[in-house]
């Protein structure tokens, strides 16, 4: 996954990241798909407001304290829920879904989302879709 420039100090963004989180996933649009599981890959890359970067904020640089940082857990368990939420149809949906999800804290402003099926082609490793979305100004 190209994630260049997510994390970038002149923009003032850092780069949160989720990697290969394996899911089962009701989805899908044949009639082969439906009524069960499949698995599923997802990975979030996450541009988050950086105020050390900025200089915004020096005196909370280096402070450890999980309240001034996005919690990749509480995004991870975000997606689970959304997956475990119920069927789906097409992984371009729970991609924006997903991303939408991440964009909820105000302190995301660009989520990417890639979404793969793991078992639908016979001669292939993966098919799915990557979406990018950005906070509206």
């Amino acid at each position: 996954m190209d994630t260049a420039r997510i994390a970038d100090a002149g923009r003032g963004l850092r780069h949160v990241f989720l990697r290969d989180l394996l899911l089962q996933a009701a989805i899908g649009v044949y009639s082969t798909e439906q009524g069960r599981t499949q698995r599923i890959r997802v990975n979030v890359d996450l541009g988050v407001t950086d105020d050390g970067a900025r200089g915004v904020s020096r005196a909370s640089v280096g402070r450890d304290d999980l309240r001034r940082v996005v919690d990749y857990a509480v995004i991870a368990e975000r997606v689970r829920g959304i997956v475990a939420a119920g069927h789906v149809q097409l992984v371009e949906t729970l991609a924006e879904r997903l991303a939408e999800a991440c964009l909820e804290d105000e302190r995301v402003q660009v989520a990417r989302v890639r979404v793969e099926k793991l078992d639908v082609l016979p001669d292939g490793a993966t098919a799915g879709v990557e979406v990018e979305r950005r906070r509206q100004s």
